[in-house]
C-alpha cells in the first residue's frame, strides 16, 4: 500500500483528527469557565456545611477523649 499523505497506515485522516481535537479543546475551555465554579456554589448551602464541620469536630473530638 502506497502511502498517502495526511493519512496514518491505518488510513485515519491526521488533519480531520487535528480539527476534532481543536474542536474539542474549545469546547472544553468554554465550559470551564463558569460551569463549576458559579454552578457550585450556587448549590451549596454554606450553613449546612457549616454545620455539618461542626458535627463532624464535635464527634472527632468526643472519640479522642474516650
Amino acid at each position: 500500500m502506497a502511502k498517502q499523505p495526511n493519512k496514518t497506515f491505518a488510513g485515519t485522516n491526521i488533519q480531520e483528527v487535528r480539527q476534532k481535537n481543536a474542536q474539542s479543546a474549545q469546547a472544553a475551555q468554554a465550559n470551564q469557565a463558569g460551569q463549576f465554579g458559579t454552578e457550585f456554589a450556587a448549590e451549596t448551602n454554606v450553613q449546612h456545611v457549616k454545620q455539618q464541620n461542626a458535627q463532624a469536630e464535635a464527634r472527632k473530638a468526643q472519640n479522642v477523649n474516650q
